[in-house]
């Protein structure tokens, strides 16, 4: 059996049991903390980070995938010591979320050179540290996929043929990122069965869900509770055409949760629930309310569940 690698180390693939497959213990500009570290409380983030952790573990959840790469404010130590008190599995990523912006260090230099870092992360260890990363991730929003993010997607992918390394690429199916994503991955060589394209769920779009199917990837239906993008009823929708076409082996589902994200004032995170922008958003929406309606629908079954939440994480993690 193959290994995965998490925060804590190497593990067996068959010791990852339930996976929830894309959330944040916490989201945030890790520039603005470092020159500003007064703005960020450091054990609220914490409480929150093992809040949501220990909840998810209580619905039987063993490892969480926190994708959270540069510009996000990856902090391996911090998820570390998330695993350790909340006493679950993190699998960390490598990997730059950009929509354009590239660092001169990055737009400078060419994309072998930002694949060795890549790969650095996954052979060598993150942050100083000997914990290696368990997949790559880059992202395409609604610019499109500009040349910057072309960039950072070929990196991506050529570090995933030298290390085997899987790959999740945020997407917005509203700007029908998803073909090209896949097209760069598949130009550079890269293994489509261990791709993810995150965010598919954010469209009921079915031809435009299948045509990304088409190509051999995962797709994450991973954005639960987050209604401004698609609410919840249509999201179930979905998912349960999905389930009756036949396409269970192929779909990862999440809520893509920060336990804690700064990128609004308090205030304005109120308004968006405040407005149903978000509703129930958490680590165990899909456990409370996802699951429980698409069975009493009679269209989601153990065996399902054990495919979505535990198979197919291992099959893209460990291939």
């Amino acid at each position: 059996m193959p290994t995965v690698q998490t925060v804590k180390g190497p593990i067996d693939a068959a010791e990852l049991g339930t996976v929830l497959i894309h959330e944040h213990m916490r989201f945030r500009d890790e520039a603005v903390a470092e020159q500003w570290p007064d703005r960020y409380d450091a054990e609220a983030e914490l409480a929150a980070a093992l809040e949501a952790a220990r909840a998810a573990a209580e619905r039987g959840v063993r490892t969480i995938v926190d994708p959270t790469a540069m510009f996000g404010g990856r902090d391996v130590r911090f998820l570390q010591r998330v695993a350790d008190e909340a006493n679950v599995q993190i699998v960390a990523c490598t990997g730059i979320y950009t929509y354009d912006y590239l660092p001169h260090y990055f737009e400078n230099r060419d994309v072998d050179v930002i694949a060795e870092m890549f790969v650095a992360d996954i052979e060598r260890g993150m942050q100083g540290t000997d914990a290696k990363a368990g997949f790559l991730k880059c992202a395409a929003d609604e610019p499109g996929v500009t040349p910057h993010v072309e960039k950072v997607h070929r990196a991506v992918a050529r570090a995933a043929v030298q290390t085997g390394a899987p790959i999740m690429a945020h997407s917005r199916p509203a700007s029908e990122t998803g073909p090209r994503q896949i097209e760069i991955f598949e130009e550079e060589g890269a293994d489509l069965a261990r791709v993810q394209i995150a965010h598919t769920g954010d469209t009921d779009d079915l031809d435009y869900i299948e045509r990304v199917l088409a190509k051999g990837v995962f797709i994450g239906l991973d954005r639960y509770g987050l209604e401004m993008f698609l609410p919840i009823d249509r999201r179930n929708a979905t998912f349960a055409e999905l389930l009756r076409r036949g396409y269970a082996d192929r779909v990862v589902v999440s809520q893509d949760f920060c336990a804690t994200i700064d990128w609004f004032p308090p205030e304005a995170a109120e308004a968006f629930v405040e407005a149903g922008a978000i509703r129930n958003w958490s680590m165990t929406l899909v456990f409370d309310e996802v699951l429980p309606a698409l069975r009493e629908e009679g269209v989601l079954t153990d065996e399902h569940v054990q495919t979505i939440f535990v198979d197919n994480p291992r099959r893209w993690l460990a291939g």
